[in-house]
C-alpha cells in the first residue's frame, strides 16, 4: 500500500466506470488537477505504475497512458530507473492571490459604447428563456425524431476525407458544395430562384442580422419592426445601432400603413412573413406587395426571416417574400436551428445581386467563416435528399403535435386560456384573461417547470394583446397534455380572487 501523503491524495481518486467518460481520462483530469493546485509538489516521485494500478483497482496500461499524457503536456517527468516525477519546470513561483481588501474595493461599471450601454439598460436584466425540452419551450424541433444515423453516417464519411479538407481554412462566405445545395433547395422548395453566389453561410440567423445591420445601417437610422417581434433580430439590430420602429402586427402581418405614418423614411424594415414571430399569422400577398412598393420608394432594404417556413402545415404553402421581390430589394435569412437542430449554429443569408461584392468584401474581411465539417455535412444531407425528407416527416409530426396541444387544452383549458390555431412552425399563441398577468403566469408555470413565454417579453412597445408563446415542437403529446394540466391549475389559482370578487359584488 502506498505511505506517502502523496500516495494518500491519489487514493482519494474517485473512478466512475458507469460514466461515459473512459477511465483513463477521468485518472488523467484527476491527476492535472492535482498537479496544478499543489497537491503534489515540483520533484515529487509518484507511486509505480504497477502499485498505483493495484491500489485503485485499474490495469497497469491504463496508469502508464496516464502517466505518458501528463509527461506530454509536460507535468511529468519521466526517469530511466529512477521513476514518474512532478515536473521541476512547476518550481516556477506562482503568484498568490492577495486576500481582497473588501473596504476598499470600489466597483467601477464598465464602459460601454453607446449603443451597447443603451440596449443593457434596455433588455439587460430580462433573463434567458430556458431552452430545454418541456412544455412548451418555443424554438425547439424534435430531437426524438432526428436521424441520427444518417448523420454519423456521413460525419464519418467526412473525416475519412482529404487532411487539407478536413483540417484547413474553410471559404469564408460558406462551402462552394453548401451554397449550391441550398441554391438547389430554395428554388424547389421556396420558389426562390438564385445563384450559389448570392448566399453567404453565417453562424446562424442572429449572425445574418448583425451582419445585415452592420453592413447597410448607419448608427440612428430607423428600422421597421414587427411589434411584438422576434428576440434575435431586435437584439442584433439595436447593437449594430438601428432605430427600431414598432409596427403593430394584426392577422395580416405588419401594418404597412401604419409603419408609414410612423416612420416615412426608413432605411430596412424586419419581417417574418411566413410565420410572424411570435404571433403566427402569415402576411397577405397585399402587405407584402405594400411593404416591397414602400422599401422600393424610400430606397430601402427589407429582411425576410424565413425561420421555421419549411413546416407549412395548414394547405398550400405562402410564396416567399423573396420569390415575389421583382426589384432585388429582399435579404432572404435562413437557420437550420429548426429543420435539424440548433447545436449546429448554422445559417444562411440570400442577398440581391446588388449585394453580392459588398457581402463578399465583408465576410472574407472580417468573418472566419463556420467550421468546414458542419457545412459538409448538412450539403450532403441535403445532397442525398435526406434534408428534404426530414422536413416532410417533420411537418407531419408538427401538426400532430400541434393537434394535441389544440385538443387538450379544449378539454381542459375552456373558459381559462384560449388556444388560437397555427398554420405552421414549432409554436402557437394563447389568449389570457385579461385579469391575469402574462409575467405572472409564466413565473408560475416555470415554478412547475412548464414554459410558457409570456408575449410581452416579445414586444419593443406595449401590445393590447395579453397572451402566452407556448411551443410544441419538441415533446410529446404526453408532455404535452401534462403541460396543459399545469396551465389549467397555474390559471385557476390565479382566477380563484377575481372569481370570489365578483360574486361578492
Amino acid at each position: 500500500m502506498v505511505k506517502r501523503a502523496g500516495g494518500s491524495l491519489l487514493l482519494s481518486i474517485k473512478i466512475d466506470r458507469d460514466a461515459h467518460q473512459p477511465v483513463s481520462t477521468q485518472l488523467c483530469i484527476a491527476l492535472r488537477e492535482m498537479i496544478l493546485t499543489g497537491g503534489f509538489l515540483p520533484g515529487e516521485r509518484l507511486p509505480a505504475s504497477r502499485t498505483l494500478a493495484r491500489e485503485l483497482g485499474l490495469s497497469r496500461t491504463t496508469i502508464i497512458e496516464v502517466f505518458d499524457r501528463l509527461v506530454a503536456e509536460g507535468l511529468l517527468e519521466s526517469r530511466t530507473g529512477a521513476g514518474t516525477f512532478v515536473s521541476s519546470v512547476l518550481n516556477a513561483s506562482r503568484p498568490k492571490p492577495a486576500a481582497p481588501d473588501r473596504s476598499s474595493v470600489i466597483h467601477i461599471a464598465p464602459r460601454l459604447s453607446t449603443m451597447m450601454a443603451q440596449a443593457v439598460s434596455r433588455f439587460g436584466e430580462r433573463k434567458r428563456l430556458p431552452h430545454v425540452a418541456r412544455a412548451f419551450t418555443t424554438a425547439l424541433p424534435a430531437f426524438d425524431a432526428f436521424p441520427m444515423s444518417q448523420w454519423s453516417r456521413l460525419s464519418a464519411k467526412y473525416l475519412r476525407g482529404a487532411r487539407d479538407d478536413i483540417l484547413g481554412y474553410g471559404d469564408p462566405a460558406g462551402s462552394s458544395q453548401l451554397r449550391r445545395a441550398l441554391a438547389s433547395h430554395l428554388r424547389v422548395n421556396r420558389g426562390i430562384t438564385c445563384d450559389p453566389a448570392q448566399i453567404f453561410i453565417v453562424c446562424g440567423a442572429q449572425q445574418a442580422f448583425h451582419l445585415i445591420g452592420s453592413t447597410l445601417l448607419n448608427p440612428g437610422e430607423n428600422v421597421w419592426f414587427e411589434n411584438p417581434g422576434a428576440i434575435g433580430a431586435r437584439n442584433s439590430l439595436i447593437a449594430c445601432g438601428a432605430n427600431l420602429v414598432p409596427v403593430p402586427v394584426d392577422t395580416e402581418g405588419l401594418q404597412v400603413e401604419t409603419a408609414l405614418r410612423l416612420s416615412p423614411r426608413f432605411r430596412l424594415a424586419f419581417v417574418t412573413p411566413s410565420h410572424q414571430q411570435p404571433m403566427g399569422c402569415v402576411m397577405s400577398l397585399p402587405r407584402r406587395f405594400a411593404l416591397l412598393h414602400a422599401a422600393q420608394q424610400c430606397g430601402a432594404w427589407v429582411i425576410e426571416d424565413d425561420y421555421d417556413g419549411e413546416f407549412f402545415f395548414g394547405g398550400r404553402p405562402p410564396p416567399t417574400l423573396k420569390s415575389v421581390d421583382t426589384h432585388g430589394q429582399v435579404i432572404y435569412v435562413g437557420t437550420f436551428s429548426k429543420s435539424l437542430f440548433p447545436a449546429l449554429r448554422l445559417g444562411y443569408l440570400l442577398v440581391p445581386p446588388a449585394l453580392v461584392d459588398t457581402f463578399g468584401t465583408m465576410t472574407s474581411n472580417f468573418l472566419a467563416g463556420v467550421p468546414s465539417h458542419t457545412q459538409s455535412i448538412v450539403a450532403e444531407f441535403i445532397d442525398e435528399g435526406h434534408f428534404a425528407s426530414h422536413v416532410r416527416r417533420m411537418r407531419q409530426l408538427y401538426r400532430e403535435r400541434h393537434d394535441a396541444l389544440l385538443a387538450a387544452a379544449d378539454q381542459r383549458l375552456g373558459g381559462l386560456l384560449q388556444v388560437l390555431p397555427a398554420h405552421s412552425g414549432l409554436h402557437t399563441v394563447a389568449l389570457l384573461p385579461a385579469a391575469v398577468s402574462d409575467m405572472a403566469v409564466s413565473h408560475d408555470a416555470d415554478l412547475q417547470q412548464v414554459t410558457a413565454s409570456p408575449l410581452g417579453r416579445y414586444a419593443l412597445a406595449p401590445v393590447s394583446t395579453n397572451g402566452l408563446v407556448l411551443g410544441f415542437g419538441g415533446v410529446s403529446p404526453k408532455l404535452i397534455a401534462a403541460g396543459v394540466e399545469v396551465l389549467a391549475q397555474v390559471l385557476e389559482r390565479r382566477l380563484a380572487p377575481a372569481v370570489r370578487r365578483k360574486g361578492k359584488a
